[in-house]
Formats: structure tokens, C-alpha cells, sequence
């Protein structure tokens, strides 16, 4: 390391990063605290603590309370997800894209959204139903709630000129979210939504938002068949 000050949190990353890598820490091995990094690196603490942070989330580092940070003996590499924009992942491979917006109403949502999305009893949501198409096919099928006490701006958005995902994406942030993978067979009614055959196999996501406690959406994607998801680690 030179003398030269670091100024942000992905300069202190990626210089933890290389002495774990290099072993100049090895696994097991307590690391020097904030203080001393920031001392170091001519930085602010809190710009450690969020470079350390997000190696710890990435399964490189494990921090305790008043015990430190080690290097992870066993690190668990995790796969990056991102929030895709259904759009641009049409249009990026080439496809023209249209959505159809089916249905959007305001009600109270079955039990188990209201379990999942921690809601009060009684407590409404918007409910949009919607498709997105590539070359005039459907791609995915859309079923979405959106937390309307967390999202009250989602009220002036005209979602049959933008889908949810796309607005959602660009204008919302949020603090953390989970996510699912399952597969489903068609029935009736996914057959007749993605034109495919009953019976058949589809690839489905399940995935909620969180801004801090309140949820910000909670959405079920089922995609036609044929559909791959592809990420890194």
C-alpha cells in the first residue's frame, strides 16, 4: 500500500480484497479493526465499515460484535443477482418488446401476501396482472402487489404506457429483498396466458423488495417455456 489516501469504499474493497488474496491475511486470521484501516488509508471509518461490509456479505469476511473481523476460513462464494429491466432484456437479445397491461385494481391481497409482505389485516395494495411479449410472444408473465403506504407515488404512474418492473426498477430504491426459484407445470390458466401447451414445464421467480421493514413489492414471474436465467459468482 503507498501513501496515497483512499477516498472511497470500492478503492478500500478492492485493497482488502488483494491481501486476502494474496494472503498477506490469511483465512482464519483477525484483520486489523476500522480505526486502524482508516488511519491507514487516510479515509473516514465509515468508509471501511462499508467496504467490510460488503466483502462480509459476499462470504469473504466474518464480523462479530467486540470479537472483530477474520478472514472467512471457508468462504462462501454467492452469486450476483441483479433486478433485471424485462424490456432490456427483450430488446437485448434482439426481440421487439410490447406489454400488456391486463388488470390493476387496489384491494386487500390474499393471506399469504399479506403474510409474506408482513401487511397489516385489512391493509390494501395495488394488484397489477400484466404480460410482457418478444416478437408478439409471450415471455413472462407478471403477477405483482406493490405496497402502496411505502409507494404512495405509484398511484400517479400510468402502467399501460410502463410495466411495474420498469418503474419500479429505475425509480425505487430499496434496502433488501429475497428472492426464489420453482417450477411450475401449466395449467389452464398459464397455458392460455403463454400460449403454451398444459402440462408443460415453466420457469418461475418469486421475489419481494424491502425498503428498511415495509415492503415494497412482492411479485411471481412465470415464464414461458424454454426461459434460462443466467448469472455470476
Amino acid at each position: 500500500m503507498t501513501g496515497t489516501a483512499i477516498k472511497n469504499w470500492q478503492s478500500v474493497q478492492q485493497e482488502v480484497l488483494n491481501r486476502i488474496n494474496s494472503r498477506v491475511w490469511k483465512p482464519g486470521e483477525l484483520i486489523p479493526n476500522e480505526a486502524e484501516l482508516a488511519s491507514e488509508f487516510g479515509c473516514a471509518r465509515a468508509t471501511v465499515n462499508r467496504a467490510l461490509q460488503n466483502l462480509a456479505d459476499s462470504g469473504l469476511l466474518e464480523r462479530r460484535r467486540k470479537a472483530g473481523t477474520r478472514v472467512a476460513t471457508h468462504p462462501v462464494r454467492k452469486a450476483t443477482l441483479d433486478i433485471p429491466v424485462i424490456r432490456n432484456e427483450i430488446t437485448g437479445k434482439g426481440y421487439s418488446y410490447r406489454y400488456a397491461l391486463i388488470k390493476s385494481e387496489t384491494i386487500v391481497p390474499p393471506s399469504d401476501m399479506v403474510a409474506r409482505m408482513r401487511l397489516k389485516p385489512n391493509e390494501k395494495c395495488l394488484h397489477i396482472i400484466g404480460l410482457h411479449m418478444a416478437h408478439g410472444e409471450p415471455y413472462v408473465f407478471e403477477n405483482r402487489w406493490i405496497n402502496i403506504n411505502v409507494v404512495p407515488d405509484v398511484f400517479g404512474v400510468d402502467f399501460s404506457e410502463q410495466s411495474p418492473n420498469e418503474w419500479l426498477v429505475e425509480n425505487i430504491p430499496f434496502t433488501s429483498g429475497d428472492i426464489a426459484f420453482s417450477a411450475l407445470t401449466a395449467g389452464t390458466f398459464e397455458a392460455g396466458m403463454l400460449s403454451c401447451k398444459l402440462g408443460e414445464g415453466l420457469f418461475v421467480i418469486d421475489r419481494s423488495t424491502w425498503k428498511h421493514e415495509g415492503a415494497i413489492t412482492s411479485v411471481r414471474l412465470v415464464f414461458a417455456p424454454g426461459y434460462r436465467i443466467h448469472t455470476e459468482i
